[in-house]
């Protein structure tokens, strides 16, 4: 018998002639489709080979193994939604404001079908405490929780925020912005109409501003000093 493919083929791209992204793109493209419908345990580098029309070979040499490849589509999935770009604000940018454009995407983001799919196939008994849950969790969220906690700690520098703990601060924000709509929609019984679209933006305002009710700096002028917490 013959070894198992992850035995037979290489783990990561070695140096040579450069990839081809056009490729890579494809097959990230039809990794995210297949991984949607078919879940992690049910998608093979062969299918995902097939959906993309390129070698299995091709695969491998782009990605390694199935893990890699998943974490490949958790980051890009994650990039698209949310870009770097959107947590370097320049000073002109309100706060509020700047808060709200995250809140947004961060809600689209998750609320998405390959969101609402990878919630609900990591939460399975195959794949929950699995290594494909940490890099899962690497990949998305853990880069988006980041990125928010580095602008945390810049509007803190301009005064614009007290925050002692900015790691606690920017978990709390997240799970504000999840709050009963995320948790319907991985249940299965969201309401897509146009009145549950505005109480979604209803629902991202108020988080937005309990967190500035709770985490805003107290001018100056009015205390003497900035708040501390």
């Amino acid at each position: 018998m013959s070894p198992a493919p992850s035995q037979t083929m290489p783990r990561a791209a070695g140096p040579g002639r450069p990839k081809d992204m056009g490729k890579r793109a494809a097959i990230l493209a039809a990794a995210r489709r297949m991984f949607t419908s078919q879940g992690y345990e049910g998608t093979s580098m062969d299918q995902i080979a097939g959906e993309a029309g390129v070698s299995k070979l091709t695969v491998y040499s782009h990605f390694g193994d199935k893990e890699t490849l998943f974490a490949a589509v958790v980051r890009v999935h994650c990039e698209t939604q949310l870009p770097d770009d959107l947590f370097d604000p320049t000073p002109e940018t309100p706060l509020q404001e700047r808060l709200m454009d995250i809140a947004r995407a961060f809600h689209a983001m998750v609320s998405s079908p390959e969101a609402i799919a990878g919630h609900r196939m990591l939460c399975t008994p195959q794949l929950a405490g699995s290594p494909q849950s940490r890099l899962f969790w690497e990949a998305g969220p853990q880069r988006v929780h980041d990125a928010f906690e580095q602008l945390l700690q810049r509007r803190i520098k301009a005064g614009e925020l007290a925050i002692d703990d900015t790691s606690r601060a920017a978990g709390q924000f997240f799970a504000l912005l999840k709050g009963q709509s995320h948790a319907r929609q991985v249940f299965g019984c969201h309401d897509g109409s146009a009145e549950a679209a505005a109480e979604v933006e209803a629902h991202l305002e108020a988080s937005v501003e309990v967190f500035l009710r709770a985490y805003a700096a107290a001018p100056a002028a009015a205390t003497g000093r900035v708040r501390k917490r």
